[in-house]
């Protein structure tokens, strides 16, 4: 099994579902210990015009970007911070430097390549949330690729390049395609779509769903799953909709429905 993941490296919700998702695969490990589930992580920018750094607030931004008063910005970090304590992580929302993020997201996909996906997501979101630091700055995504094991050097050098550009751009360009107009985005299979920081319980059927259906396509098909990890490239190209998506109506009560296929 497959899953997809859009996420920006500024999304609190992309953390908060990450670890959604983590203890519904907890769960579901469990009961399938032999179960192969594969993640790909995919680049979202919530903002690709950002400047690369900003004079402004994270409250003060909010407050502009959604006509909001400034206490009511404030509130809403409150609140987001207090969900990063229940799922176990830290936002300090006053320190939290805005930026553009295409270069962060450039490193992800340079880590992608040494199989540190994960750790590159960890290390990019705790650099930004917990950590205040601010993730278009060079200096700083080198030492955050250093941290996870990669060599300062060739951060540094793939930084001033263009590598990977095209990567982050072609992942931006399946969002598109599939309708997907915020994050964090889950595509299980390539058929089963879950979008937000949904509960435990949203992603453990999402996991349930796709394993079964996964095991009778392995029966008709002799257990060749080169179509279903192909699906969500060839959904991009056509003219799919993912449930959750803009205008799409299964997502009308903040619970997306997984049944439905994509």
């Amino acid at each position: 099994m497959r899953i997809d993941i859009w996420s920006d490296v500024v999304c609190p919700f992309c953390w908060i579902g990450k670890r959604h998702l983590e203890r519904a695969l907890e769960e579901f490990r469990a009961e399938h210990p032999d179960a192969e589930v594969e993640i790909l992580w995919r680049a979202f920018q919530l903002d690709p015009n950002a400047a690369a750094e900003s004079s402004e607030t994270v409250p003060e931004m909010i407050a502009r970007k959604y006509s909001i008063p400034f206490e009511a910005a404030v509130e809403s970090q409150e609140q987001i911070a207090a969900q990063f304590e229940a799922v176990g992580l830290e936002f300090n929302w006053r320190d939290a430097k805005a930026g553009n993020t295409f270069d962060a997201h450039r490193l992800a996909a340079m880590a992608s390549d040494r199989d540190l996906d994960d750790e590159a997501d960890e290390a990019l979101k705790k650099a930004y949330f917990t950590d205040g630091r601010l993730v278009s700055d060079h200096a700083v995504l080198r030492e955050v690729g250093e941290s996870i094991g990669l060599p300062g050097d060739e951060v540094a050098a793939m930084l001033a390049s263009d590598e990977y550009s095209l990567d982050v751009r072609h992942d931006m360009t399946i969002a598109q395609g599939l309708g997907i107009s915020g994050v964090p985005f889950f595509v299980f299979d390539g058929k089963f779509a879950v979008n937000g920081a949904q509960p435990v319980a949203v992603f453990r059927q999402a996991l349930d769903t796709a394993w079964v259906e996964s095991q009778k396509e392995d029966a008709e098909d002799g257990g060749d799953a080169r179509s279903r990890e192909a699906g969500v490239e060839n959904d991009a190209a056509g003219d799919a909709t993912a449930p959750g998506a803009a205008g799409n109506p299964d997502c009308s009560d903040g619970s997306c429905s997984v049944q439905q296929q994509i």
